[in-house]
């Protein structure tokens, strides 16, 4: 697969992911910050998922309708844990299933995804 990861997500994540083979742009190595807009533009372009942490970008594409090859919104969790959850989505996307959400909650039980649903669901 083939990932943007923002600032905010961390140079370990950037670093793992290419350890388990998926092609990787640190959004550091583009230079001093473009801004949002600039990043998922980029993104878009490139077919790249951005991975972050910044919850600006939903705005954009739900609300802005800006085009994007996709969106992995994290949570502010140390970068083990954002590690973890990256590691469940490649493995549902490999296997073509809905289960991701459902190892979150296993692991993460404090992390309560309806509730973060609804509160996207209210903020847009």
């Amino acid at each position: 697969m083939r990932f943007l990861i923002d600032r905010c997500a961390g140079q370990l994540l950037a670093d793992w992911l290419r350890t388990q083979g998926h092609d990787v742009v640190d959004s550091r190595e583009l230079g001093p910050d473009p801004g949002d807009r600039a990043l998922l533009d980029w993104a878009a372009k490139e077919r790249r998922i951005l991975v972050t942490i910044d919850t600006d970008f939903g705005q954009l594409i739900y609300l802005e309708n800006l085009s994007h090859a996709g969106l992995i919104r994290l949570p502010d969790v140390p970068a083990r844990e954002r590690q973890l959850i990256i590691e469940d989505f490649t493995i549902a996307l490999r296997n073509r299933t809905a289960r991701c959400c459902h190892h979150h909650s296993e692991r993460w039980p404090n992390q309560n995804i309806e509730r973060s649903k609804t509160k996207l669901e209210k903020k847009f």
